[in-house]
């Protein structure tokens, strides 16, 4: 029972975290569109705002209809979140599943560690997870195919 529930507190933490982010702003931010199954071609064709940077590349080994979430975190020494910094929602299709995460830079340099969180779940069931990956620079940049990983 206790592994169960340590397994959850990430979870639960990212999701606080991004109700008491979507919570905090002064102004809201403008709605960012969130394609359930873009192509490729669609994912080139909408240009990017001028003040905002992103991650692109592809997600490699999801299963069609899952849904997966990506989001950019700051984290601390021990990985736990401090905030996030952008993040997405899709619908995979059995192939490999491009995205796009925009961000905005200016709150990218207010932090010492950022990474690329991911996981996806199908049927209300964690299925697999991204490995961390830490982005370095607060720019816009293709992070090519990432293969997610069983869900421990």
């Amino acid at each position: 029972m206790i592994n169960a529930q340590t397994s959850f507190r990430p979870l639960l933490l990212l999701s606080l975290l991004g109700l008491l982010t979507a919570c905090a702003s002064d102004s809201p931010a403008p709605p960012l569109p969130t394609p359930a199954a873009p192509s490729q071609t669609q994912a080139k064709i909408a240009p990017l705002p001028a003040h905002l940077r992103e991650l692109s590349g592809s997600l490699l080994g999801v299963p069609a209809a899952a849904e997966v979430e990506l989001a950019l975190l700051a984290v601390d020494q021990r990985g736990r979140p401090q905030a996030m910094l952008g993040n997405i929602q899709l619908r995979a299709t059995g192939n490999s599943l491009p995205f796009r995460l925009p961000f905005n830079p200016e709150t990218f340099n207010k932090h010492q560690r950022i990474e690329l969180h991911g996981r996806a779940h199908q049927s209300g069931s964690l299925i697999l997870r991204l490995p961390p990956q830490l982005i370095r620079r607060a720019e816009t940049q293709s992070l090519g195919s990432l293969r997610l990983v069983p869900a421990p």
